[in-house]
């Protein structure tokens, strides 16, 4: 077969008489050695290790046992070619504590690789590793996990474990670590709560985490731990291991499990579920990820002329729709659900995967637990894959129970992210006034009108700022440089409060509770702890705005009318009411339709001056929320002075 040449990197496609003559770029390759076993990978127990390969271009295969993480001889076990392209070997003994990868000869090439279902490895991912899992349970792991079903009813909160902990003022032992977010009763500056407590104390329902699989050593080396180095992680290596640098000791395998675990089983104690952010659209090197070393021209995309295809930016795209690759990636899920209690998933640069993966996903996490939440970048993205078959927005409809971010109602909040200093509806653009209005009613069709991707709300992701891009605040400078901070923090609160009572799964970043800053840089992926970290000093100047969004967070799990379940009921209660250019208003109606709940009045407000705004007759109203900014309230009408939001109610309270 052909062999390609590029970046230095040669690659053998192997031998066409090992296949049969199919080619594994065809159609025919997968009919002829799709493996559907549940039992790839290997399977330890003291007596007996088994051992099962997916590798049809092969000609020879062997595993490698190793006794150290960087011992230079191993011994070689030669495998047995079994069915549907999948190699087979049995270990008598106990190897508990080796260390083994597999060695293929592919064409007239040798190469070694990691297993890509190891759920162990050591330090830096350079090997599998062999531990019984059962031994890495922390006590108490058998607990139930927090209570929860609909998406809907979700906050959540997305942050990077290093970030969160990793400032002097913390007041965390174990700064940067998994442990580090498992301590409780942490403090920093003016006795402020930090860590999990002060997650807790904001009230949300979900953590997001930024990956912490294990990735790329070229992103964090695991051997140099004590020297300055960051990243986010968007750089996967081995999908089913958890990252080492965020361990207390990276060079024992069961280490990083174990402390993973006891992070997760911190979050539940404290009913706080967990969203694992989770990287399968690419990998770090298409050339040396395993994958291309035991199955070249298989589990990346290529264009005609076999090169890359990179619809990523981070070179190369992974073939999501090719059964084997489907059957990683959803076995991978799985495994992070059953070995480590994951609650949801965050999907990166989703439109690049295909429809068809997705969906068997939601398929197979909802026979363990449909409250386990799906989400993901639906971007309409170019890749080597047909367009009617991408995972974006456009096919939202075909993709039930999975949220995607929506971006236009980002965008109509704060202004164009690309255009650093176009403003949005906070900072004063007054023609974003009916662009906010799909982002409100959950992205639904609700009318002629009005409408977004979404056909139901659980299928939307409503945000303001995440990891990417500029944080609120600082694109808050960008756009309104001739503003006074004080009006700049009412507009970052309005844009905070628009995403909090908006139809739809609301969304936060980490630190948008106190106006975080990363001081102007908008892609910080690799920049310094100083850039990134969680400013715990800011925190506590800023105790009004953490106060604020907690306040925000408790009125939406108080009145279920912010996260009505279906598009139905969006379109029945809530109704669009007058207001003027620059500002948006609109009432929950309950009782009208029978229900004896309370009816709800809305008002985001991004005027300078002062405004007035009829109220519908619906009663007399009281005040729920923002009552700093109301000069004047009546049974007809309500005076405003300020940039801000005012939620008021109307019948029966549910207090």
């Amino acid at each position: 077969m052909s062999v390609q040449k590029e970046s230095n990197a040669v690659i053998d496609y192997g031998d066409l008489e090992v296949t049969g003559g199919i080619s594994v770029f065809s159609k025919e390759f997968d009919k002829a050695f799709y493996y559907d076993g549940d039992d790839l990978g290997l399977i330890y127990t003291a007596e007996l290790s088994k051992f099962r390969l997916w590798a049809p271009t092969a000609s020879e295969a062997f595993v490698m046992i190793y006794s150290d993480w960087n011992s230079e001889r191993g011994e070689k076990i030669p495998m047995r070619r079994d069915v549907k392209g999948t190699w087979v070997a049995r270990v008598s003994g106990d190897l508990n504590g080796k260390y083994y990868t597999y060695l293929v000869r592919i064409g007239k090439q040798w190469n070694e690789a990691v297993d890509p279902y190891a759920k162990a490895v050591g330090v830096n991912g350079d090997r599998g590793a062999i531990i019984p899992l059962s031994e890495t349970n922390p006590p108490g792991w058998s607990r139930k996990k927090p209570s929860f079903r609909d998406a809907v009813d979700a906050v959540v909160y997305e942050l990077h474990i290093r970030d969160f902990t990793i400032h002097p003022a913390s007041g965390v032992e174990r700064k940067g670590k998994y442990l580090g977010l498992a301590e409780k009763g942490t403090r920093g500056p003016q006795n402020l709560p930090t860590g999990l407590d002060h997650i807790k104390e904001l009230g949300v329902t979900h953590v997001e985490l930024l990956p912490f699989y294990d990735f790329a050593t070229e992103s964090v080396d695991e051997t140099r731990l004590d020297e300055p180095q960051y990243n986010w992680g968007y750089d996967p290596k081995n999908y089913n291991v958890p990252e080492g640098s965020y361990a207390t000791d990276p060079y024992r395998p069961d280490v990083r499990i174990r402390e993973l675990k006891q992070m997760i089983q911190a979050f539940h104690d404290e009913g706080i579920r967990v969203i694992m952010d989770v990287v399968y659209n690419h990998v770090y090197d298409g050339y040396l990820v395993n994958f291309t070393k035991l199955v070249p021209g298989y589990y990346l995309r290529y264009t005609a002329d076999r090169k890359f295809s990179n619809g990523s930016g981070c070179g190369n795209d992974t073939a999501t729709e090719r059964p084997m690759m489907r059957k990683f990636i959803v076995d991978s899920i799985l495994h992070w659900i059953r070995e480590y209690q994951i609650d949801g998933f965050r999907f990166d640069l989703m439109g690049l995967m295909d429809i068809g993966t997705m969906n068997e996903i939601r398929n197979r996490v909802n026979e363990i637990d449909p409250s386990i939440i799906m989400i993901g970048e639906g971007w309409m993205m170019e890749t080597e894959l047909a367009k009617d078959k991408r995972a974006n927005q456009l096919h939202a409809a075909e993709m039930p129970g999975i949220g995607q971010f929506n971006d236009g109602f980002r965008d109509a909040v704060k202004g164009d992210i690309f255009v650093f200093d176009r403003k949005g509806f906070i900072s004063g653009e007054a023609s974003f006034k009916e662009r906010v209005l799909p982002g409100i009613v959950g992205g639904i069709p609700y009318d002629d009108a009005i409408s977004s991707f979404a056909l139901q709300p659980d299928q939307i992701v409503n945000y303001a700022e995440c990891h990417d891009n500029h944080t609120l605040w600082d694109k808050i400078e960008l756009s309104a440089e001739s503003e006074s901070d004080e009006v700049r923090r009412a507009m970052h609160r309005l844009a905070s409060s628009m995403i909090l009572t908006s139809q739809g799964i609301p969304f936060l970043h980490a630190g948008q509770e106190f106006y975080r800053t990363k001081n102007g840089e908008e892609n910080s992926y690799k920049s310094s702890d100083e850039v990134n970290r969680m400013d715990w000093e800011q925190a506590a100047w800023h105790k009004e705005g953490i106060e604020y969004i907690r306040r925000l967070i408790s009125l939406r799990k108080e009145h279920p009318a912010f996260r009505m379940k279906d598009a139905e009921s969006i379109r029945k209660f809530l109704r669009f009411e007058k207001a003027p250019d620059h500002a948006v208003a609109y009432t929950i109606r309950r009782h009208a339709n029978g229900d004896p709940d309370e009816n709800l009045f809305v008002l985001h407000h991004a005027g300078r001056s002062t405004g007035e705004i009829p109220l519908p007759g619906l009663g007399s109203w009281r005040v729920l929320f923002g009552g700093e900014l109301i000069e004047c309230l009546t049974d007809n009408s309500l005076t405003v002075d300020g940039i801000g939001t005012v939620v008021l109610a109307s019948g029966k309270s549910r207090r």
